[in-house]
C-alpha cells in the first residue's frame, strides 16, 4: 500500500492527552515523506458550524489513503470518521493503549488494529503498516 497522506482520527476533547503519540506519529510520517492530517489540529468551527465541519472532514478524509482512529477513550465523532472512511473503502487503523475499552464497533471497520503499550512500540506498529 503506497501511502501519501493519512487522516489521525481523534477526540478533540481528549487530544491534548495524546500529544506524545501525535509527535511521534509526526516524526515517522515526515521520515517517510507522508502527510499527516490532524483534523482537530488544523480547523476550529462554531458550535452553529456543524454541517461545515462534518463536510469538511469527510472531504479531508477523501483525500487521504488511511484513515488512523485513535480510541483509547471512545469517541462518537471518530465512530462516524470511521463509519465515512469505511463507506469509501479507505483503509482503517485502529489504534488503543493497552488496556483501555475495546471497541467492537471501530474493530468491525477496521482493516488493521494496533493494541500499543507505549510510544515506542506505537511507532515500531505503525512503521510496519506504512512499509507494507
Amino acid at each position: 500500500m503506497k501511502i501519501k497522506k493519512v487522516y489521525l482520527a481523534i477526540s478533540y476533547s481528549n487530544r491534548k492527552l495524546f500529544d506524545e503519540e501525535l509527535i511521534c506519529l509526526k516524526s515517522l510520517f515526515k521520515e517517510n515523506d507522508i502527510e499527516l492530517l490532524v483534523f482537530v489540529d488544523k480547523y476550529n468551527f462554531l458550535q452553529s458550524e456543524e454541517k461545515l465541519m462534518m463536510k469538511t472532514a469527510f472531504k479531508e478524509i477523501e483525500s487521504c489513503d488511511l484513515l488512523i482512529a485513535e480510541l483509547s477513550t471512545k469517541s462518537i465523532g471518530v465512530g462516524i470518521e470511521i463509519g465515512y472512511a469505511y463507506s469509501k473503502n479507505i483503509p482503517i487503523c485502529y489504534i488503543r493503549r493497552n488496556g483501555s475499552e475495546y471497541s467492537t464497533t471501530a474493530a468491525g471497520g477496521a482493516s488493521f488494529i494496533i493494541e500499543y503499550d507505549g510510544i515506542e512500540m506505537l511507532k515500531r506498529e505503525i512503521g510496519l503498516l506504512i512499509n507494507k
